[in-house]
């Protein structure tokens, strides 16, 4: 999956993407339902490791399948 499937699905999930601050190829994600905030990877075209993925939506409190069906 890349970093824009990645950034799409969580947008409709109600998650909103933190404004940068500085340069660098990481984005700071918050879920405002549950107040909870990671850091997602963006490496433009190349692949997000499904680990990496799995971590991110566990870490923003997403259930695993709700992130799948989006």
């Amino acid at each position: 999956m890349k970093y824009r499937e990645m950034a799409a699905k969580l947008v409709l999930l109600g998650c909103e993407e933190l404004p940068r601050r500085g340069g660098g190829s990481h984005r700071k994600w918050l879920n405002p339902a549950a107040q909870r905030l990671t850091v997602v990877p963006d490496w433009g075209s190349q692949d997000l490791k499904l680990g990496t993925v799995r971590a991110a939506v566990r870490q923003l409190g997403l259930d695993w399948q709700e992130f799948l069906d989006a």
